[in-house]
């Protein structure tokens, strides 16, 4: 099935969700999340699939099992896109995508924070990010509130190095392209705006061989 949009109707499903996130709304309204959610998205991910690599669907179940919020549903449907490090959601408040490394293991944070000191390795990340600021993105991440133990409080780049993340992201809402085929084309064009940022990442971190957890 081709990509043809992702309805209002899946916004208007996770609006109410919001409002009822109950087991009974749930089953009672199943067939919307299936047909304007669940089946929107897959068609999507198909098409993404060739540049941008297999995608993680999330599961729309929460982990109660040691929350204090018990509700037992997502407010949003996720997908990631490990190979490339890109990851998109639909929400009531429209659609979301981001890139980048979403966290980050001990041992990548040494790499980072070792190639943010470098003077080359760290002005290009700058360069780079500048970059991705043209494209309308935003940077992202969880941060220290302040610098880790052993850096210079002087040194020229505190806010790179309090990162414990770095990503890209771009709330691109509910504009009326959302419900057409152009919504894959505004994902596209976001994601590759992603791309000197991510380049870099991949270079100058890697991949770990320690456990991260993922939850969206």
């Amino acid at each position: 099935m081709p990509f043809d949009g992702i309805p209002f109707a899946a916004l208007d499903f996770y609006d109410d969700l919001e409002a009822d996130n109950s087991k009974s709304f749930w089953t009672a309204h199943k067939q919307i999340y299936d047909e304007s959610v669940k089946a929107p998205l897959e068609a999507l991910a198909t098409e993404l699939t060739p540049e941008f690599g297999t995608p993680k669907f999330f599961r729309p179940y929460r982990d109660v099992r040691f929350a204090k919020d018990k509700t037992p549903y997502k407010t949003h449907q996720g997908v990631y896109f490990g190979e490339t490090h890109r990851y998109l959601h639909v929400s009531a408040a429209g659609l979301f995508v981001g890139g980048g490394y979403f966290e980050m293991a001990s041992d990548q944070l040494d790499r980072f924070r070792r190639a943010v000191t470098d003077d080359v390795a760290g002005t290009e990340l700058e360069r780079r990010l500048a970059l991705c600021l043209k494209g309308n993105l935003e940077i992202g991440g969880d941060q220290l509130s302040r610098l880790p133990h052993g850096y210079d409080k002087d040194h020229p780049r505190p806010e790179l190095l309090r990162r414990k993340a770095l990503t890209l992201r771009r709330e691109l809402g509910f504009p009326d392209w959302l419900k057409t085929r152009r919504a894959r084309t505004e994902i596209v064009k976001a994601w590759r705006a992603m791309t000197p940022a991510i380049e870099w990442l991949e270079l100058q971190v890697g991949p770990t061989n320690q456990t991260l957890g993922r939850g969206r």
